[in-house]
This record gives structure tokens, C-alpha cells and sequence, in this order.
């Protein structure tokens, strides 16, 4: 057996074959430090395959604006009726990827800094301690991320949806935190199946690389945005995967 293939099996070993955490929130709006969940997803992936998957409803304690209602179609009066309270929520999600944290498990997800930068804001609102306070450290891995990082000057949209698309994966329910999270690990592993890039590198080396990514995605979308006459970006939001400040990992 050759060393390069000898290596690809030692990576695929250790993560790509191994356990993942996908993970996928509905919100309230669109903004990360003050938006609120309304549902979440935590699924399990072993050998690439869905080993277990838990999805709640979560009720936000304030009215969900009818622009989020449209996207995901969880309304006030579900989330009231079937919603597990917000406070709890906020306690199993820390949890769960706190302990995954702990086992060096990645947590999966499509523009995975706003989920996680919001649950680091509600765990804050709940008893002052964010992620990293409460024992997480990562790794975290994110196809958006990894895309921009890897084909920074392709045209086109970078949604879900046009990722899933390209690398032919399936979102049998597309904007449900549970189809999402799903289809963000499937196109997460359709990714590295798809390319040597990411074949050769450990989980630690790709976790610390998608930081460099984003930075430098981030200036200069920055950059571009103040090239039109806009507002160029808060310091906050050149850091991954955690935007908030005192929080950087890296």
C-alpha cells in the first residue's frame, strides 16, 4: 500500500467515516445575537450514515415575525403549543455539542458561525457562561466555508440549496432544521468524497484552515462592499466560527 493511500485511510478514518454532529437551528430573524431559535436539529452521522437524529420545536417566548414564519413555517401559536421551553432548548443544544467538544466530535452545519454564534448569545442571556466558558472548543466543519475557501472565485450563489445542487445532494425538506442539518453532513462528505484537497487533511489542520478561509473571504468581501459605497464589516465578523470577541479560538 502507498503512503498517500495509507493516509487517506488514516483520515477517513478518523473523521470522515467517524462520528459527526450536524446541527441546524430556525430562528426568529436573521440576527444572530438577538433572533432566537424556534426549532433545532442535532443528528448523528456514523460511517456516513444517520445513526440518530433529535428535532424539537422551540417556543421563542416572543412572537415569530411572519417573514420568518414564511421561510420555515413554524408559527407563533405551533411553537407556543408544541414548543419545548427556550431556556431548556438553549441547555440541550449546549450540551450536546459541549460533549461532542469533548470527544473531538465535528459539529456539521451550512453558515455554522450564525448558529453558533447565536447559542453562544442565549447561553450567555441564561447564566453569563458562553460556549467556550461551558467546555467547548470545537472542531467545527462548514461546506460554505470550506466552498469559499477552496473555489473563492467562482460566480454564482453559495446557498444550501446551489451547494447541494452541485455536488448532486438531496434536501428532501429544505428550511426544516432537521432536513438541513442532514443535507448540510451530506454535502459536507459529498465534498471531501469529491475532493483530494480535503482528503489530505486531518480534522485539526481543516478546523484551523476554514478560520484562515473566512478571514480572508471576509476582508475582502469587506473590501468589495466599501468599494460600492456600503459598510464594511465589524471586527466581529472577520472571526470564525465564534463571531463574538472576546470568544476568537484562534
Amino acid at each position: 500500500m502507498s503512503c498517500v493511500r495509507a493516509k487517506l485511510e488514516v483520515v477517513s478514518e478518523q473523521w470522515i467515516n467517524g462520528e459527526l454532529l450536524a446541527f441546524d437551528l430556525e430562528t426568529t430573524g436573521v440576527d444572530k445575537l438577538s433572533d432566537l431559535p424556534v426549532s433545532f436539529a442535532l443528528v448523528t452521522f456514523e460511517a456516513q450514515q444517520v445513526r440518530s437524529a433529535r428535532y424539537s420545536l422551540v417556543n421563542p417566548g416572543r412572537e415569530i415575525p411572519s417573514g420568518a414564519v414564511a421561510v420555515h413555517g413554524i408559527s407563533t401559536e405551533r411553537a407556543q403549543a408544541e414548543g419545548m421551553g427556550l431556556e431548556d432548548a438553549i441547555e440541550e443544544i449546549a450540551d450536546a455539542l459541549v460533549d461532542a467538544s469533548h470527544r473531538n466530535v465535528p459539529v456539521v452545519g451550512f453558515n455554522l458561525s450564525y448558529d453558533l454564534t447565536m447559542m453562544d448569545a442565549r447561553c450567555r442571556a441564561v447564566d453569563r457562561r458562553g460556549l467556550v466558558e461551558r467546555g467547548w472548543k470545537g472542531p467545527v466543519l462548514d461546506p460554505l466555508v470550506i466552498d469559499r475557501g477552496l473555489d473563492r472565485y467562482r460566480k454564482g450563489p453559495r446557498t444550501l440549496g446551489a451547494l447541494c445542487d452541485r455536488y448532486e445532494v438531496i434536501n428532501a425538506a429544505a428550511h426544516d432544521a432537521q432536513g438541513d442539518a442532514i443535507a448540510s453532513c451530506e454535502l459536507l462528505l459529498a465534498m471531501v468524497n469529491s475532493l483530494p484537497e480535503l482528503q489530505t487533511m486531518d480534522l485539526s489542520a481543516l478546523y484551523a484552515q476554514q478560520a484562515a478561509w473566512h478571514k480572508s473571504w471576509a476582508g475582502g468581501f469587506s473590501d468589495f462592499l466599501m468599494s460600492k459605497g456600503g459598510k464594511g464589516f465589524a471586527d466581529e465578523e472577520f472571526l470564525w466560527p465564534l463571531q463574538l470577541l472576546s470568544d476568537s479560538l484562534f
